[in-house]
């Protein structure tokens, strides 16, 4: 449904050309052939526990946040990408992702009974998804990776390993 890109020759991440350019200095087009392939590698592992899966290095948030920037920018978009529509928005996408583990019941960690097709149209859930909550995060201005980092320091004072491992009790339910 959505795509960020600035224009320039993007077919998606299996297409021939994938030279997507961010202000005209970096070309992403290894990025993606490079993250399309390591992806599938990794979905071929099934999650055994072997290697613990990692995401590519580029592009970066900032780097997603300004191909967006800019896709809205060409399209003059921004008159409709205001917070409440970018929220509204994304829960719809999180809605799509929803269908296609709907009926399936416990899904199995790197997805080994899926098809390529199906694993490939979740990529493409996930990223609509990840790409209105950059755009909403940019639109409210919050500074999402110095936000997580807020985030994961509360978290460990809030679910303190000694206290909660192996539990899924909320951290209301603790004693201390």
């Amino acid at each position: 449904m959505m795509m960020a890109t600035n224009g320039n020759n993007a077919r998606g991440l299996n297409g021939d050309e994938s030279s997507v350019s961010l202000n005209g200095s970096k070309s992403l087009s290894a990025a993606v052939n490079g993250a399309a392939k390591a992806a599938s590698s990794k979905l071929q592992n099934g999650g055994t526990g072997a290697e613990r899966f990692t995401f590519s290095p580029e592009p970066t948030l900032e780097d997603i946040r300004r191909m967006q920037a800019e896709f809205t920018d060409e399209r003059d978009w921004n008159q409709f990408h205001q917070p409440r529509n970018l929220l509204l928005a994304m829960v719809g996408e999180v809605g799509e992702v929803s269908e296609l583990f709907q009926w399936r019941g416990e899904v199995a960690e790197g997805l080994p009974d899926w098809t390529e097709s199906e694993r490939e149209q979740l990529a493409h859930e996930l990223s609509d998804v990840m790409i209105y909550l950059v755009e909403l995060a940019e639109k409210c201005h919050v500074d999402l990776p110095q936000a997580v980092l807020r985030k994961m320091a509360l978290n460990r004072l809030k679910y303190p390993a000694s206290k909660v491992h192996g539990s899924a009790k909320k951290y209301t339910e603790y004693q201390d």
